[in-house]
């Protein structure tokens, strides 16, 4: 998990992204479905590229 890797506490990445603690749980056990705009600032406050926190393979179209 990149929040570990980073070693960012769950209040750590919200206080980055602008979101509540609880939603960062909730997101991490899957018991919610994230917003994109969750996503988007979960994936700038850990510095990494949005496809790469949803693991999407990029493509060349």
């Amino acid at each position: 998990m990149e929040r570990i890797k980073q070693n960012l506490s769950q209040e750590e990445l919200a206080l980055k992204a602008n979101l509540s603690r609880g939603a960062i749980g909730k997101i991490e056990r899957y018991e919610v479905s994230p917003t994109i705009e969750s996503l988007e600032k979960i994936a700038l406050a850990l510095k990494i590229d949005f496809l790469d926190l949803v693991n999407i393979k990029k493509f060349d179209l």
